[in-house]
């Protein structure tokens, strides 16, 4: 049987770190597709990866701090 800890673990890893990538995250994605459609620039996927890295990443570790620990 699977720990309710290991199955939360998983479900978090998976609603929070999706939106690190465009491919993480539909809507990511969405948007991407249609700025490059119009013409607007955007960063390409490991551009959007470093913004993600300096701006979600500590969301991330202050959501962690509020709700799990």
């Amino acid at each position: 049987m699977i720990s309710v800890k290991t199955l939360t673990a998983i479900s978090c890893g998976a609603v929070f770190m999706g939106a690190n990538t465009y491919i993480g995250n539909a809507p990511n994605f969405m948007v991407k597709a249609i700025s490059d459609e119009n013409g607007v620039n955007m960063p390409s996927f490991f551009g959007y990866m470093l913004w993600s890295l300096a701006f979600l990443i500590p969301v991330f570790i202050l959501d962690m701090l509020v709700f799990f620990l």
